[in-house]
């Protein structure tokens, strides 16, 4: 029988959670966003990834028509504070507050505190280990299922 920490990942692999991977605005660049979606899948999760090149609307209307629990937003084009706002905002107009943001890509640290205060749940900026990526959705993910 399982320990309480063996339940919880048990649970976790019968019904993976949903996670979308975005890339907003104007970047042209996804390697990065591709790498992060096989990492999250290759570590029991549902990944859908949205693709270059999409509006804010695009991002927030199929994270609620997947019924993800995350959204990771990819930006490498300097345009991360409008555009995390942007998403964030439509989220909860649309009453899916609830889904989890995760900020990803060439982010200045200075802009950090910025992201923190719309909503965004953590920060992996480039380079972040693949085994960094996995853990903070983990610990989000168990603290949202906590909370819920």
């Amino acid at each position: 029988m399982p320990g309480a920490a063996g339940a919880e990942e048990l649970n976790r692999k019968r019904v993976p959670a949903r996670i979308l991977i975005g890339k907003a605005g104007l970047d042209g660049h996804d390697r990065g966003a591709k790498y992060v979606a096989h990492v999250l899948r290759d570590a029991g999760y549902e990944v859908i990834y949205t693709g270059i090149r999409r509006s804010p609307e695009q991002i927030a209307d199929t994270a609620i028509q997947e019924d993800v629990a995350v959204v990771g937003l990819s930006i490498l084009s300097g345009a991360h504070k409008v555009l995390f706002k942007r998403v964030i905002d439509l989220l909860h107009e649309r009453g899916a507050g609830d889904i989890l943001v995760v900020a990803g890509g060439t982010i200045p640290s200075s802009d950090i505190p910025y992201l923190k205060e719309l909503g965004v749940a953590a920060v992996l900026t480039s380079g972040a280990s693949s085994k960094s990526i996995v853990d903070t959705l983990n610990a989000l993910l168990q603290t949202r299922q906590g909370a819920a």
